[in-house]
Formats: structure tokens, C-alpha cells, sequence
């Protein structure tokens, strides 16, 4: 190879490096906010069936006391603590001194807890208004409806492209040891130690954060419903995820009726069959009175459907084991998603992937103030360079993978060429001036 070969290549991979550079500088730039939000979020959520449990304690520790009351007549006593309600759903309970939680739709879904034995109201909450229903529409769609979950659903897109970018600008380049590599050097300035913990960190915790953000995507608004037409092609069950909070209020909704029977022979039946908890029974089809026995358990592979008969025989099952690959590797993604597939230890994997995320938010943050020229965004400068190959490939595959990037894209590219290029102050202030 000759000098002016060698000195080419070495342009091309500079040129190479930078573009990557400002690709993740750009990424970034938008998605680091929302990344911090969703950790924080996100860790929370992960604690729901802990949480959920210690607060419905104030409902359970109930005297037993004499014959329970029948199935009907519990519901009966939910619906008259909720004016104009509508019988949802009614979960069987774990224990003999717990309180029946019976779910009611008014204008909005309710939670009703009966003791069984009096059918006195023990306590009731709003559902949109619980702890946790709140975190997960932020977590979702930030307060902001369908805008707020394109914004989430961008975020993920964006924070992917962070995430693969970083992995290409971390990748050791004549590197001499593992510091700066595998673990950062804590005693050689602030720059570098900032610059190592968000490195470091972000390698460490790459393959979970991806996992997440992947795992994710089924419930966004875009990428879901793209999802769903794909997997209509040939599939006949209905999915059991939705891809926003206004689909999961339709699906409740529908499931409402005025009139019930839980006959002890149902009530029976779903007891004996011992779903995975918490175990909710609902109206399948009211002219014949059949019911189904459905597991609502966080760990979807556990996950099973009964429907039940008014004489209480079991006329259909559908568990994990029914369902077709895709659904169940959309199932398995979401337990770990939410830190229940394999008990305690995923939970901790999620909140230390939570963590690290917004470790590597407020160390990218902190690197860019302490980097950034007064007076411009800061961003790293240009080099003219012909685009490779495999970046136009590369850049086409997660087009096609994300649309909703691919469409961000090719707007910022025409908002770049027919507007910021042509405004001096704003093109050198983004750093566009050398391109």
C-alpha cells in the first residue's frame, strides 16, 4: 500500500469516526431527557407488585366471620358503591381473610374492595389514579396522549442509534490496557473521569439498555400498530398488549356488562384450577353465561385463559404453550421488560440498567458543558468525507427496523437543507458551516 493510499484510509476513518461522533452527539442532544425520564419511570414500575401489595394491605387482614357471602351478591355490593357502574371483572382472592376486589366502569375504572363475609365496602381508589397507573402513562406518553407517546416511541428510536453509535465510538482504538476501557481511571483529571464513566458505563450496561428499549417497542403507538398489521397475517388470537392507554381503556370497556351470574359452579371451577395470581374472572359470553378465568400474573409466560360454562365445565384453554412464536417472544421480551421473567434477579438487573442510563445521560451531559465553546451548540465539527457503503446500509436497515427514525430523519435532512443551512448564525451555531 502506498503513502497516498495509506493517508486516504486514514482521512476516510477520521472522517468516518467524526460523522459517527456527531450522529451521537445529535442523538443525544434529543433523547437524553426523555432516557431520564423513562429510567426514572421505568424503576419505579418495576417495584408495581410490590407496591400494590403493601398498599391493598389496608383492604385485606379481614375477622373471618361466618359464610361467605355468594359471588354475586359481592358483586352486587361494588356496584352500589359506584353510582351508574358496570361489572368488569372479579379477582378471586389468595386467602380466606382477604377482601374481594371487584372491578367497576363507570366514567371511569374503579377498583371496589368487599369483604366477603358482610359484603360491607372496605375501600375503593380510581384506577387512573393510582401510584402506579400514573408512572406508567408517563412512562408511556409523558401526560401528552398520542403526542407524547410519538415523542416516546422517537426517544427509543433515537436512544438506539445512541446506544449503537456509542458502542462504535467506545470500541478500543491502540489501546494500551482495560482502563478507560472496562473500568475508568478515577485519577487522572476530572475530563477523563468523566469521559470514562460514560464510556465505561455505557458499555457495561449497552446490552440491557438495547434489550429495554427493543422490548419496548410493541407498545408504541407506530412501531406497535405495524407490529399488529404484520402479525394479523396469520394469526387468529387477539394480542394481549396494547399499544396506548386510550386502547387499554377500549379494551376495559368493552369487557363491561349490566347484568352477571358467577354461579358457585364457575367460582368453584376457576378456584380448583390454580392460575398463576392475581386471577380475575369475566364475562365472555353473557347470553349463555360463560365466563373466563384469566391470569393477569406480571410474568407473561404463566399467563393462561380459561373460559368456563354456567355449570362450571371447562369448555377452552389458552395458555403460553398455545401461542405462536412471535407472541410468545413478544411475551418473554415484556416479562423482563417490566423485571418479572426470572424473579428478583431481573428485577435488579432493571434497576441497574435504569441507573446506568442516567448515569450516562448526566455524565454525557456534563461532558458536553464542560466541552462546549461559548456561543454554539458544541457539537463535533465536520469532515468532508464520501458516505461508505455500509453506513448508507447500515442507516437503511434501521430506517426499515424504526420507522418512526427514518421519518424524524428525513425531515431534520429537508429542514436542514431548505432552512438552517441557509441561515448563517443558526448553521454555525449547530455547527453545520464546514459540511
Amino acid at each position: 500500500m502506498n503513502t497516498s493510499t495509506l493517508l486516504t484510509n486514514i482521512n476516510n476513518s477520521r472522517a468516518l469516526y467524526r460523522t459517527i461522533w456527531r450522529w451521537h452527539f445529535y442523538a443525544g442532544i434529543f433523547s437524553i431527557p426523555f432516557v431520564i425520564v423513562l429510567s426514572i419511570t421505568g424503576a419505579i414500575y418495576l417495584f408495581k407488585p410490590y407496591y400494590e401489595r403493601w398498599q391493598e394491605n389496608q383492604f385485606h387482614n379481614l375477622t373471618v366471620n361466618g359464610e361467605r357471602l355468594t359471588a354475586n351478591e359481592q358483586i352486587q355490593a361494588a356496584l352500589h358503591a359506584i353510582p351508574n357502574g358496570k361489572f368488569l371483572s372479579y379477582r378471586l382472592p389468595q386467602a380466606a381473610n382477604e377482601s374481594v376486589l371487584i372491578n367497576v366502569r363507570a366514567e371511569n375504572n374503579w377498583q371496589v374492595f368487599v369483604n366477603p363475609y358482610t359484603g360491607d365496602l372496605v375501600g375503593k381508589q380510581e384506577s387512573s389514579w393510582q401510584l402506579m397507573n400514573i408512572v406508567k402513562t408517563i412512562h408511556g406518553e409523558l401526560l401528552l396522549g398520542t403526542t407524547g407517546s410519538i415523542l416516546v416511541e422517537l426517544a427509543a428510536c433515537w436512544a438506539i442509534v445512541l446506544i449503537v453509535s456509542g458502542l462504535y465510538l467506545w470500541w478500543p482504538r491502540n489501546a494500551s490496557g482495560m482502563a478507560g476501557v472496562i473500568y475508568p481511571r478515577l485519577r487522572e483529571g476530572k475530563r477523563t473521569f468523566w469521559r470514562d464513566l460514560h464510556a465505561v458505563t455505557g458499555i457495561w450496561i449497552s446490552a440491557l439498555a438495547l434489550f429495554l428499549l427493543i422490548t419496548g417497542l410493541p407498545w408504541a403507538l407506530v412501531w406497535g400498530a405495524a407490529l399488529k398489521e404484520v402479525r394479523a397475517i396469520d394469526f387468529s388470537q387477539q394480542q394481549d398488549w396494547t399499544q396506548s392507554r386510550a386502547q387499554e381503556h377500549q379494551h376495559w370497556g368493552a369487557q363491561a356488562s349490566d347484568t352477571f351470574n358467577l354461579t358457585p359452579e364457575i367460582l368453584s371451577t376457576a378456584e380448583k384450577l390454580h392460575l398463576a395470581p392475581p386471577v380475575e374472572l369475566s364475562i365472555a359470553e353473557p347470553v349463555f353465561n360463560r365466563w373466563k378465568a384469566a391470569s393477569q400474573s406480571q410474568n407473561r409466560p404463566q399467563r393462561s385463559d380459561v373460559w368456563i360454562s354456567s355449570h362450571g365445565n371447562i369448555e377452552k384453554q389458552s395458555g403460553f404453550a398455545e401461542k405462536k412464536f412471535l407472541d410468545k417472544a413478544i411475551g418473554v421480551g415484556i416479562a423482563a421488560h417490566e423485571g418479572y421473567l426470572f424473579g428478583w434477579f431481573n428485577l435488579v438487573l432493571g434497576v441497574l440498567t435504569c441507573a446506568g442510563l442516567m448515569l450516562i445521560s448526566v455524565s454525557g451531559f456534563i461532558l458536553w458543558r464542560r466541552r462546549k465553546p461559548e456561543a454554539v451548540l458544541g457539537a463535533p465539527p465536520a469532515m468532508p468525507a464520501r458516505v461508505g457503503a455500509g453506513v448508507i446500509a447500515i442507516t437503511f436497515v434501521l430506517a426499515i427496523l424504526l420507522p418512526m427514525m427514518a421519518i424524524s430523519l428525513i425531515a431534520l435532512l429537508i429542514i436542514e437543507w431548505l432552512l438552517l443551512r441557509r441561515l448563517p448564525g443558526t448553521s454555525q451555531w449547530l455547527g453545520l458551516g464546514n459540511e
